[in-house]
């Protein structure tokens, strides 16, 4: 069986996630990827998102995130969310995020998530367990440029 390229999920666009103007309020952006990052941890790798931050003490949050708004969502559109791993480095790993209705691309974003103690408030390197689950994700780096776009 071969190994998944991305991890892919639908997110239907709510009211709750729009502005008076109609469109997605942009840090709602950030909740929907990190929902995207839980679910992927559950269904994705399977492991245990919730388990790896209150049995292992052991965080994943933001060192640094980019985002490209390319085209507005509004209400009703059905997002098909993509993530792809990029680099997996000692303590570290990025992410990139695609975010389309059909063949239009709506946002792409960039992460860097540090894994972190959750006692000591530091990063820690990538356990092996973790590292492996992520090892299945890994593409080749993403250029400026934001190749993705799945097949």
């Amino acid at each position: 069986m071969p190994s998944p390229t991305h991890f892919e999920k639908h997110q239907l666009i709510r009211f709750h996630h729009c502005d008076p103007a109609g469109i997605v309020f942009y840090p709602e952006y950030l909740v929907i990827i990190d929902e995207l990052i839980e679910d992927w941890f559950t269904e994705g790798m399977k492991t245990s998102f919730a388990d790896l931050h209150a049995i292992d003490r052991v965080g994943i949050p933001a060192a640094r995130i980019e985002v490209d708004f390319i085209s507005p969502s509004k209400i009703g559109d059905m997002l098909c969310l993509r993530l792809f791993v990029t680099r997996i480095g000692t303590k570290s790993f990025t992410l990139m995020v695609e975010a389309s209705v059909g063949d239009k691309v709506r946002l792409r974003a960039v992460l860097v998530r540090v894994v972190a103690s959750l006692d000591g408030l530091q990063s820690i390197p990538i356990p092996d367990s973790l590292r492996v689950r992520l090892q299945a994700y890994l593409i080749a780096e993403v250029r400026k440029g934001r190749e993705p776009t799945a097949t």
